[in-house]
């Protein structure tokens, strides 16, 4: 990455927690080590059972002209065709590496819905899994990868969703193993 395409991580976390703060919405913010994958989220002191840590990933169409912000459960196995059929969009498959940093300001490991607020006309469509709704408590980072947010599953749904992104697609994505069991056997 050169450096004219370096995000400011300090200036996006600011205005991630200042946009919470204005909102309303109490958290607990936690300082950590970078984590780079789920897994490393999950290992986090208070990744407590109360708590839905989320898996974010960048999608994007052939043309690479329209992206999908995909959100769903830690250890769901991700399927292209799966999303990609629910959405009814061909071919999607990850965002190339310069994505994060033109769109959304973000380097790798810092990928979360709460980053759409840095740049609202970034066209990014949010697709969450119907999943990531849980009793209790939901987690991301605040545009990097050394913090984690948690806060009240309600106030994410309610008060954070509708201010992400103009368009919000939740879907029903199957578990690999459950889709299978609905093929119709060979023979």
């Amino acid at each position: 990455m050169t450096d004219q395409m370096q995000p400011d991580v300090r200036e996006s976390e600011r205005k991630v927690l200042t946009r919470l703060d204005a909102l309303g919405i109490p958290y607990e913010y936690h300082r950590h080590q970078p984590v780079h994958t789920i897994d490393e989220c999950l290992e986090l002191p208070y990744a407590e059972k109360d708590v839905t840590f989320c898996k974010n990933i960048l999608l994007c169409n052939r043309q690479k002209t329209d992206f999908y912000l995909y959100v769903t459960v830690p250890k769901k196995p991700f399927r292209t065709a799966d999303v990609s059929k629910l959405l009814g969009v061909s071919r999607l498959s990850f965002a190339p590496d310069d994505a994060l940093p033109r769109l959304l300001s973000l380097y790798s490991g810092a990928l979360t819905p709460l980053a759409l607020w840095l740049n609202p006309s970034s066209g990014i469509r949010l697709v969450l899994d119907r999943e990531i709704r849980q009793p209790g408590r939901i987690a991301f980072h605040p545009a990097v990868n050394t913090a984690t947010v948690i806060f009240r599953q309600e106030d994410f749904f309610q008060h954070v969703v509708p201010t992400l992104a103009q368009e919000v697609t939740t879907l029903d994505v199957p578990w690999p193993q459950a889709a299978d069991q609905h093929k119709p056997a060979d023979g």
